[in-house]
C-alpha cells in the first residue's frame, strides 16, 4: 500500500507578474524609439557600432515583446491540460531571446573583422549624437528595470539586454571621439568587437540557465544528497529513493520522492505527521525552499515489486 500526498499551493504570481508586465511595455517602449533612432544614424553614418548597436536593439524589443507576452500568460489561471499554468512561457521567452542576442553577436564579430581589415569611410560627429541618444535612452531603460531585475530569468535577461546596451551606446561614443581625434577608422570596428564579445558570454549564460529549467536539471543550491541525509534522518524512514528536484520556472521548485517507512506507519496513523514533517523539512531547511513537494510512502516489500529504481 501506498500513500501520495502533495502540499497544495497556488502556483500564480497575481499583482507581481502584472506589474512586472507594466515594466516590460514601459522598456519596449523606450527599446522601440531606440531602436529606431539607432537604424537612423547607422544609415547616415555608415558605422558599423551603430549597426551592432542597432541589432542588438532589434533583438531587444524582440526579446521585450515576447518577455511580455510570457509574464501575461503567466497570470493564465492552471487548467486540466496545463495544470502548472503557462509558468514555463518566461523561460521559453529567456532561451529565444538568448539565441537571438548569441546570433547578432557571431555576426558583429565576424563583420567587425572584416571591417577592422578594410574600414569603410564612417561620420564622427553623427556617430557621437546617435551613440548619446542610445546612451540616454538605455539609462532611463535601466532605471525603470533596476528594481524588478531579480524577480525571474526574464526580468534578469531583459536587464542584462539594456545594461549591454548601455555600454554598446558608451563604446558608440568613444570610438567617434577616436575616430574624429586621430582620423583612425579602424575604431569603428574595433569597438564593435568589443560589443559582440560582451553580448556573446551574457547570452550564452541565460541559454544555459533556461536550458537548465527545460531540462529539470536541480535547481542551483540544492544539494540532493544533503536532502536524502536529512529525510533519512526522519523517525520511521527506512530508504529514500527516485528523489526528484527540478524547477517548473524561475522561483518555482518542486521535488518528489519515495520515502520507505515501518510497516507500523501504516497501522499506527504515524503517516500525517510524518508528512507534515517531511514537508516543513524540504521546505525550511534548505537554501532553496520547496513548498511544492510530493511524497509516495511505501512499506519494506514494496521495494522487491519495484521492477527498477532510480537515484
Amino acid at each position: 500500500m501506498a500513500a501520495h500526498s502533495h502540499q497544495p499551493h497556488s502556483p500564480g504570481h497575481g499583482s507581481a507578474s502584472s506589474g512586472h508586465s507594466r515594466v516590460l511595455i514601459a522598456v519596449l517602449g523606450i527599446t522601440a524609439v531606440n531602436f529606431l533612432a539607432q537604424v537612423t544614424g547607422a544609415a547616415v553614418s555608415g558605422s558599423l557600432a551603430l549597426i551592432a548597436d542597432a541589432g542588438h536593439q532589434l533583438t531587444d524589443v524582440m526579446g521585450l515583446l515576447m518577455a511580455w507576452v510570457a509574464s501575461v500568460l503567466v497570470r493564465r489561471n492552471a487548467s486540466q491540460q496545463r495544470t502548472w499554468g503557462f509558468h514555463r512561457a518566461e523561460v521559453l521567452a529567456a532561451a529565444v531571446q538568448a539565441m537571438v542576442l548569441t546570433g547578432v553577436a557571431v555576426y558583429v564579430i565576424v563583420e567587425g573583422v572584416r571591417r577592422l581589415l578594410d574600414p569603410p569611410e564612417i561620420r564622427a560627429a553623427t556617430m557621437v549624437v546617435f551613440g548619446v541618444i542610445g546612451l540616454a535612452g538605455n539609462l532611463l531603460a535601466i532605471a525603470v528595470l533596476a528594481r524588478s531585475r531579480e524577480a525571474n530569468l526574464n526580468l534578469r535577461a531583459a536587464f542584462l539586454e539594456v545594461v549591454n546596451d548601455a555600454l554598446g551606446s558608451v563604446a558608440v561614443i568613444v570610438a567617434a571621439v577616436v575616430i574624429a581625434t586621430t582620423g583612425w577608422l579602424g575604431a569603428d570596428a574595433l569597438v564593435s568587437l568589443l560589443v559582440g564579445v560582451l553580448i556573446l558570454p551574457r547570452a550564452v549564460l541565460i541559454l544555459r540557465e533556461a536550458g537548465g529549467v527545460l531540462m529539470e536539471s536541480t535547481p542551483k543550491g540544492l544539494d540532493l544528497a544533503d536532502v536524502r541525509r536529512h529525510l533519512l534522518e526522519a523517525p520511521h524512514v527506512r530508504d529514500v529513493h527516485d528523489l526528484h528536484a527540478s524547477q517548473i520556472a524561475t522561483g518555482l521548485p518542486v521535488l518528489s520522492a519515495h520515502i520507505v517507512v515501518d510497516e507500523s506507519c501504516f497501522r499506527d496513523g504515524h503517516l500525517p505527521e510524518l508528512l507534515g514533517r517531511l514537508q516543513s523539512c524540504v521546505a525550511e531547511h534548505f537554501p532553496v525552499s520547496i513548498e511544492h513537494s510530493t511524497f509516495q510512502f511505501e512499506p519494506m516489500d514494496h521495494q522487491i515489486q519495484e521492477p527498477a529504481r532510480h537515484a
